[in-house]
């Protein structure tokens, strides 16, 4: 009668132990997913709230310097609801579909941040475009914009 009791005693702390196990894998997981959520409720909240549009001239033959250094010459402006970072590493450029990282931003306002209602100049060295149509396509935090014109 016992050794009935011992080995009951047995089993039972055992399938403790793999209860507690399991519970603590689930609780692990479910942390994880948890903060996963919220990491991605953050980007998505981001995005949405990002919205910039080219508003320069694509007749005017201010946007590509032909005759001097060959800069193309954008006017952005930021019309979401959040503030961005006028920096060029928080902004990916394509001209005419090949990624350049070799550009320049100046804010055209006051502040250190690029606020809503703000415009910054993008100025792109592109010496020797060929007369024709060209396109750059601009992205800073998922939002793309896309501006053609002709030299």
């Amino acid at each position: 009668m016992a050794s009935v009791s011992v080995s009951h005693l047995i089993i039972f702390i055992a399938s403790m132990m793999i209860a507690a196990s399991v519970a603590g894998v689930f609780t692990e997981s479910v942390g994880r997913l948890s903060n996963a959520v919220s990491d991605q409720g953050l980007d998505v909240s981001g995005e949405v709230r990002t919205d910039v549009e080219i508003i320069s001239d694509s007749g005017s033959s201010a946007v590509y310097d032909s005759e001097g250094d060959g800069n193309i010459t954008l006017h952005v402006k930021n019309t979401g609801s959040q503030d961005l970072a006028a920096d060029p590493g928080q902004i990916d450029l394509f001209v005419d579909g090949t990624f350049v990282s070799d550009f320049g931003v100046t804010l055209l306002a006051d502040g250190a941040s690029w606020r809503p209602g703000t415009v910054v100049r993008v100025e792109i060295s592109q010496p020797g475009l060929s007369a024709g149509d060209h396109r750059v396509k601009l992205i800073v935090n998922g939002d793309e914009e896309v501006f053609e014109f002709r030299v």
